[in-house]
């Protein structure tokens, strides 16, 4: 019995074994999950972009930036409750309910509705018209076309928010420019005659572009923004000669090979000259 007493205890150690850190074993999961729908985000944007017209990418901008106003007033009370004071003409948003002030400057009353200024909506409404009606002259869709059949075969037009742009190319059987060149042709003669009596409908001003196509590398000197460049220029004097004014041509560009109209950079549809309307306020 004494022996028994003086052994040493004997001390059981159970210790408990968790595999896997299971406490956050699933948290890449999430982040995986999260990066999957930024991924997917990200390539729907970049379809949209590719696959939306300029109107449409405008319109899909407008839709998430309103301009209106979900409340008409922005307090629940009137007076110094509604959110009104001395400053609010400085200060707060003006929501169209009517100035805060008794006389408030023209600059600082309200402006309607919609909380804006209204004039630069009407100078869109009276281009976007006046553009369609350009579009129709040309197009026939109106009525008379002030364009031959042949002349068509050239033209295409278009509205951006730089202004209207009547883009005039060359065609497989027919250039604008002889021998590849920077001698205008007659067709290009025609059409600038053309442009000088629907343009001189309107005021506005005017702007060139011109572009070419690409041209093999292996070439020593590549012609490209020289080709661009002169073409524009020989436009800009026809457009003269036929009684364009000359204050009204704002600016003439020679972008190159840069923006190509297809694909193929070298197809001569890529030859091409701009004429832009701009609009008043630009």
């Amino acid at each position: 019995m004494g022996a028994r007493d003086n052994a040493a205890p004997v001390i059981i150690k159970r210790k408990k074994v968790v595999g896997g850190d299971g406490h956050h074993g699933g948290a890449w999961k999430v982040a995986y999950a999260d990066f999957v729908t930024a991924m997917m985000a990200f390539f729907l944007l970049m379809w949209l972009l590719n696959a939306t017209t300029e109107k449409q990418r405008k319109g899909i901008a407008d839709y998430f930036n309103p301009t209106i106003p979900i409340n008409r007033i922005s307090g629940g009370g009137e007076g110094a409750f509604g959110g009104d004071s001395v400053f609010s003409e400085d200060q707060i948003a003006q929501t169209g309910t009517g100035a805060a002030g008794h006389k408030p400057t023209e600059e600082r009353q309200a402006k309607g509705q919609s909380g804006t200024d209204t004039s630069k909506d009407k100078e869109t409404a009276q281009f976007e018209k006046m553009a369609r009606d350009i579009e129709k002259s040309l197009t026939g869709t109106g009525g008379e076309s002030m364009v031959s059949q042949q002349l068509a075969r050239h033209v295409v037009t278009r509205v951006t928010d730089e202004g209207l742009i009547v883009e005039f190319f060359d065609l497989d059987d027919e250039p604008l420019f002889l021998d590849d060149g920077i001698e205008p042709a007659p067709v290009t003669r025609a059409i600038a005659a053309m442009l000088v009596r629907v343009f001189g409908l309107v005021q506005n001003g005017i702007a060139l572009n011109g572009h070419t196509r690409s041209y093999p590398e292996m070439l020593r000197e590549n012609p490209v923004w020289d080709l661009s460049m002169q073409r524009a220029q020989a436009m800009r004097v026809l457009l003269e000669q036929e009684g364009l004014p000359r204050e009204r041509i704002q600016r003439v560009t020679g972008l190159a090979d840069r923006k190509p109209a297809v694909q193929a950079t070298m197809s001569v549809r890529n030859n091409r000259l701009e004429m832009i309307l701009l609009r008043s306020q630009l």
